[in-house]
């Protein structure tokens, strides 16, 4: 994704994104439809890439990043989810107070 392109894909007001929140709003319903992992990786796949070949070219780093996501929160992309909060690491490990003494 450009670092330099506005990170606009949840405040964007139109129709822009609507295939992404139709995918997203579908994805239980494709995967229940599934009849294995195959399938709905085939499924999957068709929408994504009709999603990208609909893209406006100053869109479409917004919409691959925005697909990814999806993707990695279905397992049909690789990557790390975080179900839960991380917290930040301390600068120095010895004043962490509930580090064994």
């Amino acid at each position: 994704m450009d670092s330099s392109a506005p990170y606009l894909e949840d405040t964007c007001p139109g129709d822009e994104f609507a295939a992404l929140d139709a995918l997203e709003l579908d994805m239980p319903a494709l995967q229940a439809r599934a009849r294995d992992l195959f399938a709905l990786a085939n499924a999957w796949t068709e929408r994504h890439d009709a999603i990208l070949a609909a893209t406006p070219a100053a869109s479409l780093g917004v919409v691959e990043a925005r697909l990814r996501r999806i993707g990695i929160r279905w397992g049909m992309a690789p990557g790390v989810r975080i179900t839960g909060l991380v917290p930040a690491l301390l600068a120095d490990a010895t004043s962490d107070p509930q580090r064994p003494r």
